[in-house]
């Protein structure tokens, strides 16, 4: 098929500006322009038959069309004709705005005209209008030509619809958008990392318990809990291809009512090579990326310790129960030695010759055997003591356990609890009711200290940190303190520091004492604390002996 002629004039005046553009670029033409209009193969020292320029332009898959320099069309392509609908016999001769739509903003068409005007080249995106008055899409080039005097004197367009592309880009914003609306409405964290551990996605619910951690970055504190839960870095195992999954991890967050419990689970996902040698399937290897959820299990774990906290109650009313009456016993076999001891001195001086009344001999004999007697028996009535097994332990959780039971106590005597526990705390080996015993022990001499101290304000701090080889434990109150005199003597058996004494055989600190030592700890009273009573104790990662 013969190409199409232009009219003669507009012909000779097309390729006078081909000829003049292509002689002296402007700078900033692209790169496209110069070679759609170039003779390839050819020796670029030639000077190339203007006929050659003009069959290019012609055939050329993008619309191309020429101004003079008061945008009034001078000459359009065939690819012209099919893109904006017109024919070239209707658009030679008109402005250029015959395309304009109004959904262009005027502020493209000023910064476009104040480009062009500076002679330099303007690349942009307008809303164009066809013949048949649809919109499409057009990406734009539009380039000066100078005379040889450097006056401008033509405008070469390049149009190229981009109309689907903008379609598929616009599909691409509202797939990602619908992913988004996906996770955010999801009640699991959602959080991917980049093989760094950097953050470059999450949802809503990640963002509230960063709101939550005031800041502090969930990811490095799941991260911590979880490889501490597992004893190897959690993440950096699962970037190597080893996932873990619904591994349950605590967080405590001060100021929130206990602490918040995450069903883990961890995922590598390898992206594909997004360069261009992939385009043909020679892909190489991409990213690798790390896929974490966690899913709040937090009431169902709350569910759990309420069914288990009456049998605990029942328990530890038990065992305290038990401790009382080992305590009771304990001081009455330690009264009865001393009478006892007495009573077989008198013998032994009676028998000695310090006195002959063998009558007076036989009754003390009587009564240190009676005695030795009752000695026997109240020992025999000692219960024992059943040695639980030893388990892994959170020390946190017992403490919430124990201010649960004693909750209503606390209420009664006004007593305003700060908890401030360490938010990762490392699980130790541990006889489980025999800490929370001794935490009882400690927490009731506390509210009995406030209870006699008459201040309006009553305070109990509880603090937990992790130590190098175990676990350290603060219980502080605003109560009287304990006399300087009396910080050791406190841990004496049937030792009672109150004013009330009344049903209490001791404050319990022996037994707590005895506890810790067993956990290969240690306890003792703060003695720079003057503000109250300041009990310290730590427990290490040592098992306890049975």
């Amino acid at each position: 098929m013969p190409v199409r002629q232009a009219p003669e004039p507009v012909q000779e005046a097309v390729i006078n500006a081909l000829g003049e553009f292509l002689a002296s670029p402007p700078d900033g033409t692209p790169p496209e322009v110069i070679e759609a209009l170039s003779f390839m193969g050819g020796d670029p020292a030639d000077p190339l038959p203007p006929r050659l320029f003009f069959e290019a332009v012609e055939q050329s898959p993008v619309a191309i069309s020429i101004t003079d320099a008061k945008a009034v069309i001078l000459y359009a392509n065939p690819a012209f004709e099919q893109l904006t609908g017109y024919g070239r016999k209707e658009v030679v001769g008109q402005n250029e705005g015959i395309l304009s739509n109004n959904a262009t903003p005027n502020s493209i068409y000023e910064q476009l005209w104040r480009t062009i005007s500076r002679k330099q080249t303007w690349t942009g995106t307008l809303v164009n209008r066809t013949k048949q008055g649809g919109d499409y899409l057009a990406e734009l080039t539009i380039s000066p030509v100078l005379d040889r005097d450097g006056d401008l004197k033509y405008f070469l367009g390049m149009h190229r619809d981009v109309t689907k592309m903008h379609e598929l880009e616009g599909a691409l914003r509202q797939q990602k958008s619908r992913i988004e609306t996906v996770l955010d409405a999801a009640p699991v964290i959602v959080v991917l990392l980049d093989s760094a551990g950097r953050v470059i996605l999450d949802n809503q619910e990640y963002k509230r318990l960063l709101g939550d951690l005031k800041g502090k970055e969930p990811v490095d504190v799941l991260r911590a809990a979880i490889s501490e839960q597992l004893g190897i870095d959690a993440f950096a195992a699962c970037l190597e291809g080893k996932p873990f999954k619904n591994v349950e991890v605590s967080i405590d967050i001060r100021g929130h009512q206990g602490p918040r419990w995450f069903s883990c689970s961890g995922t590598p996902v390898q992206e594909s090579d997004p360069t261009a040698r992939s385009y043909f399937g020679q892909t190489g290897p991409g990213e690798r990326r790390l896929l974490i959820l966690a899913n709040d299990v937090t009431v169902r774990r709350r569910e759990i310790e309420r069914a288990h906290m009456e049998n605990l109650r029942a328990r530890l009313a038990e065992q305290q129960l038990m401790h009382g009456t080992r305590e009771a016993l304990a001081a009455a076999i330690y009264q009865i030695q001393v009478p006892l001891n007495v009573i077989k001195a008198a013998g032994g001086m009676l028998r000695s010759g310090a006195g002959n009344v063998d009558t007076l001999v036989g009754m003390l004999d009587q009564i240190s055997e009676s005695g030795a007697k009752a000695l026997e028996t109240l020992s025999a009535a000692l219960p024992e003591e059943t040695r639980e097994a030893g388990v892994m332990v959170n020390v946190n959780a017992l403490l919430r356990q124990v201010l649960e039971l004693e909750t209503n106590r606390l209420l009664a005597d006004g007593v305003v609890v700060d908890w401030r526990p360490a938010a990762v705390l490392p699980e130790l080996p541990a006889h489980k009711n025999e800490l929370r015993s001794m935490f009882k022990h400690l927490i009731d001499n506390a509210i009995q200290a406030l209870r006699e101290s008459n201040k309006g304000h009553r305070e109990l701090s509880l603090t937990t940190r992790k130590l190098d080889n175990g676990v350290e434990v603060e219980i502080q109150d605003n109560g009287p303190g304990i006399p300087a005199d009396d910080r050791y003597r406190v841990f004496e058996p049937f030792y009672i520091g109150w004013k009330h004494r009344r049903g209490r055989a001791g404050m319990g600190l022996a037994l707590s004492q005895e506890i810790v030592n067993a956990h290969g700890g240690s306890i003792e009273v703060d003695p720079d604390f003057t503000d109250g009573c300041r009990i310290r104790l730590s427990l290490t990662a040592v098992f306890p002996d049975d």
